[in-house]
């Protein structure tokens, strides 16, 4: 039976995620999406210029990196879910209909870092710095941009009979308003993989700031501990996904009776990728300098609190400069 304190606890989920400004349409996925890469833009700027960065760099290369990412992160997303597109009932045209959902992270990551490096190659600057300069950043992104898995319905997990179950709606996808509210309650899904983000990006900056990590490192940091919240999230899933070893993997408990997704398996191997990585890659933590034709210099900052300094000026050894006066006696 449920109690007054349990429906309290109830997360509803919005009936509509689309408003109308005029003709033009407003979509609550496409706000958190760029809601979040501002969010990661800002904090970006920031810690890159601590290391003595230009201001405006982050921008720049933002300009080449978010449409690919955008792109991969579809790609990705389509090439996971196959069915809702090539799938006997599947329309291939809603492939590019990036507003009602379906962005995968990896994929994200994968097209990000390809129109980044193309854009750091471009200002000098090595893609391992602006990498561990992106990570918690990146992180609190992801957090928001989950909540337009919340308007949009979808992403959820299992049923559950939790205080803190999610109520969801049938979508319209059309017209961007619920058309039924489904019986039960189900695991917020987007809610935990949101909380675990934030968690990540507290750990990854705080590591940071503790440990001076460089050279990439603090970007497999991010990888590492991301990867474990989204593996067993990954498992309260009940969307479509591709899935392996149905089946064969009683031995894993409920959670995989339906055998592992793709995603799960990416987590899996980029966390061992990440981890070797971390514990292989050396060196000091790297820090910027630029000079007066704005070139970007990168040097090793191994000293707590060091900053891109100037070149000191070198003294003045004119011959034909006069004597300075004799001091008085």
């Amino acid at each position: 039976m449920t109690t007054p304190v349990d429906v309290l606890a109830l997360i509803p989920s919005p009936t509509r995620n689309v408003w109308y400004l005029g003709p033009v349409p407003i979509r609550a996925y496409a706000l958190c999406i760029i809601l979040g890469i501002v969010a990661a833009v800002y904090l970006t700027e920031r810690r890159l210029r601590a290391r003595g960065g230009p201001p405006g760099l982050v921008t720049d290369i933002a300009v080449w990196a978010v449409p690919f990412g955008i792109v991969g992160a579809r790609i990705y997303h389509v090439i996971t879910s196959p069915d809702a597109y090539f799938g006997p009932s599947g329309e291939f045209v809603r492939a590019f209909e990036i507003w009602n959902g379906g962005l995968g992270i990896w994929g994200a990551v994968a097209g990000g870092a390809l129109g980044a490096w193309f854009a750091c190659r471009q200002h000098g600057l090595p893609l391992t710095v602006f990498a561990d300069s992106l990570a918690p950043g990146l992180a609190v992104a992801q957090a928001i941009g989950r909540l337009g898995n919340w308007f949009n319905n979808e992403l959820y997990g299992r049923p559950t009979d939790a205080a803190w179950g999610l109520q969801v709606h049938r979508m319209n996808p059309a017209e961007g308003r619920a058309v039924e509210l489904l019986p039960g309650t189900y695991h917020p899904t987007f809610l935990y993989e949101a909380l675990w983000c934030l968690g990540v990006a507290a750990l990854v900056w705080w590591a940071d700031r503790q440990f001076r990590l460089g050279r990439g490192r603090v970007f497999a940091l991010y990888a590492m501990a991301y990867v474990v919240g989204r593996f067993w999230i990954e498992a309260l899933r009940i969307d479509e996904a591709q899935r392996f070893f149905a089946g064969d993997v009683d031995f894993l408990g409920s959670w995989f009776h339906e055998g592992i997704r793709l995603n799960d398996i990416t987590s899996v191997v980029v966390f061992l990728g990440a981890l070797i990585y971390f514990v292989v890659r050396r060196g000091p933590r790297e820090r910027i300098a630029v000079d007066e034709d704005g070139t970007i210099r990168v040097l090793p900052d191994t000293e707590p609190g060091a900053t891109a300094a100037e070149p000191e000026p070198e003294p003045d050894t004119d011959p034909t400069a006069a004597d300075p006066p004799p001091s008085p006696r």
